[in-house]
């Protein structure tokens, strides 16, 4: 049972959540405004302009319909950078960033044990990356009443499950590199170059026939590959969701075995 760590970390997060909630709200309701216009002058003429390699990692023939309007222009890059740079932030801090200020021994010595804290600290970052998801799905359903973007609600929910799996993975990793090593900057640093190297393979596997079969390993293919905004489930949620569960569960032994620094 959750207890008063977990009720913390939600609460500490309150108004970072509110922040890059309404940065999220805003950015969909301008993109949404500017659709009308993409779509009625958006035709295979003018796809032809475009280079191969950007028709073909964009998959920009479906620009002139709402949710590929979405999928190209917010969920290829701008939506995974704004969820995965939150959870990368508040993962390297929830338990390295409190250590290296010299709070995290306040809980240490705490009835709660260290294996408690590490499942209460990646549960609270889950609210606060879910509740980003939320604001996300809202956005979408409401941008597409008022605009007539005919994306039905249960498309929105798959793209907004999908930033949430790939922003809490990567989270959850900056989570326990931070626990095992006490290390906010390196925690950051693994977890960044991890999201780096996940956006190459996914844009190499589209363009390079060598690499295009190592592409489903990036965490992007399996969250956006087909489309987030669409009525498929991908596979490759399953596999976000688990890969983020085992770095949690590598993380609590080392952390369980590892001196605690203190002020």
């Amino acid at each position: 049972m959750l207890g008063e760590v977990f009720a913390k970390t939600v609460r500490d997060q309150r108004r970072a959540v509110a922040g890059w909630g309404a940065g999220i709200v805003a950015t969909v309701a301008v993109m949404a405004a500017l659709w009308p216009s993409v779509r009625d002058m958006f035709d295979d003429e003018m796809l032809a302009d475009f280079p191969e390699v950007m028709q073909r990692l964009f998959d920009l023939e479906t620009m002139s319909t709402g949710s590929g309007f979405f999928n190209i222009e917010l969920f290829s890059i701008v939506l995974p950078i704004v969820f995965i740079a939150y959870g990368i932030g508040r993962g390297s801090r929830l338990i390295a960033g409190e250590e290296q200020d010299g709070t995290l021994e306040v809980v240490i010595v705490s009835p709660v044990t260290r294996s408690q804290l590490v499942v209460e600290k990646a549960a609270g970052l889950a609210v606060g990356v879910t509740a980003l998801g939320t604001a996300l799905f809202v956005a979408i359903v409401i941008a597409t009443a008022v605009v007539g973007m005919g994306i039905p609600t249960a498309h929105a929910a798959i793209g907004a499950m999908a930033m949430v799996l790939i922003g809490l993975q990567h989270g959850w990793l900056a989570l326990a590199v931070g626990a095992a090593t006490g290390r906010r900057g390196l925690a950051v640093g693994v977890a960044g170059v991890a999201a780096v190297s996940g956006y190459l393979l996914h844009v190499l596997g589209a363009l390079v026939d060598a690499v295009a079969p190592w592409q489903r390993l990036s965490p992007f293919t399996q969250a956006t590959g087909a489309g987030p905004v669409s009525g498929d489930v991908p596979l490759g949620f399953a596999w976000l969701a688990v890969s983020s569960i085992a770095f949690v569960a590598v993380a609590l032994p080392l952390f369980e075995r590892r001196d605690i620094a203190t002020a």
